[in-house]
């Protein structure tokens, strides 16, 4: 099976590069070759790629910079992404795109099922919302995934922030009234190659197209999360820091973050059959990359 991969350095994608099973070829479309931005450029690419499926993981993700950036995000998450399953459709294969529990406002007191009405609190939420809709209407046989807090041993993530800063800090403050389930990138990288896997087996089962919630079990608080890195980090001779609980009333950021992040992933685990782990059993791993990662580049 082969993927047409949009991205080529976000978490997601080279996790996908990473764990791809051997049957697997990925395929990626990404700048400088290739700008979301480009419909004609993005159709190209893909029926150049020749792929059994298109995984739309591409976007513009810097949440608070979006709130200036506007067009920006929009044009990306909205108008790029409707490009690639436009793409894909043309070619008569499937599109897996991947989305956020940024398209609700988090006032919830239960995690978000599939049928909950999206109420985005920013415009980076809300662009994501309209690349929903518009892969929807490009392209019918899609999977749209929606995750959240969303870590790895790659890129920019928490993970690797709460650990650069417990190297210069003996305390961090961290926000304790936003709730969630830390998800690995690799996790989701098995769990798109298996949606993928699905959608090109059973091409006219319904139920296996649509929106589905995809994230770890479990929940925390990113306060919650922190601990758990330093603990784990420490007990490995990593770096560690005792974390001071704070509101978000006390941690200003331009755009609002929802303050529910919970997923309800049923709708997965009954369609699909995939079920994510409970968020504290990857995280050990990810924490032993990361700092191997940094004792060998010192």
């Amino acid at each position: 099976m082969r993927l047409a991969v949009t991205g080529r350095v976000g978490q997601v994608v080279q996790s996908l590069l990473e764990r791809a099973p051997a049957d697997i070829e990925i395929v990626t479309i990404a700048r400088p070759a290739v700008d979301l931005q480009d419909p004609v450029a993005v159709a190209e690419a893909i029926g150049a790629a020749q792929p059994d499926a298109v995984i739309s993981a591409a976007a513009y993700t810097a949440v608070d910079f979006a709130e200036k950036e506007a067009e920006l995000a929009y044009r990306i998450n909205e108008a790029g992404a409707g490009a690639v399953a436009t793409a894909a459709a043309d070619l008569g294969i499937p599109v897996v795109h991947l989305s956020t529990d940024y398209v609700f406002d988090g006032s919830l007191s239960r995690p978000y099922r599939e049928d909950d009405a999206p109420a985005p609190l920013s415009v980076y939420g809300a662009s994501k919302l309209a690349g929903e809709k518009a892969v929807a209407a490009a392209n019918p046989d899609h999977a749209i995934l929606r995750t959240a807090w969303v870590y790895s041993p790659f890129g920019k993530n928490f993970v690797r922030t709460m650990l650069m800063l417990a190297d210069s800090r003996a305390e961090v403050s961290v926000v304790c009234d936003q709730r969630g389930a830390p998800t690995c990138a690799l996790d989701i990288a098995d769990c798109v190659v298996a949606v993928a896997r699905n959608l090109l087996a059973r091409p006219s089962d319904g139920a296996l197209r649509g929106i589905f919630h995809m994230s770890c079990t479990g929940d925390t608080s990113w306060a919650g999360f922190a601990e758990a890195i330093f603990a784990h980090s420490a007990a490995a001779g990593g770096p560690s820091a005792r974390v001071k609980p704070i509101p978000t009333s006390e941690y200003p950021t331009p755009a609002r973050r929802p303050a529910n992040s919970r997923l309800d992933t049923s709708r997965l685990a009954e369609r699909h059959g995939i079920r994510l782990p409970n968020w504290t059993d990857p995280l050990p791993l990810c924490i032993d990359r990361i700092l191997a990662a940094q004792r060998a580049s010192h």
